[in-house]
């Protein structure tokens, strides 16, 4: 579940290969507002798509010309990005 206030998104729940395509699609659709801040804090559980979620709606917030930053992103969000040596491409703040 996503939701938008001023310019942070707030993701709750899943980020796993059933929920991807939802939050792929959410997550874009809020870029279309102020939103540049995604906050993970109330994410509960994380797969290798929340990796390529993230890196779907960081292309998005490139084509609208936006920088976007990811708080608080679970642990094992970032044990994931560790292992498939992308943490230094992902905007974790």
């Amino acid at each position: 579940m996503i939701r938008s206030s001023g310019n942070r998104v707030e993701v709750a729940g899943d980020m796993t290969l059933s929920s991807a395509a939802m939050l792929l699609e959410e997550g874009g659709k809020a870029l279309e507002h102020p939103a540049t801040v995604f906050d993970l804090a109330a994410v509960t559980d994380v797969d290798s798509s929340s990796i390529a979620v993230i890196f779907g709606w960081l292309r998005e917030a490139q084509r609208r010309e936006k920088t976007l930053s990811i708080v608080n992103p679970p642990e094992d969000l970032l044990s994931l990005a560790a292992v498939y040596d992308v943490s230094e491409l992902l905007p974790f703040a």
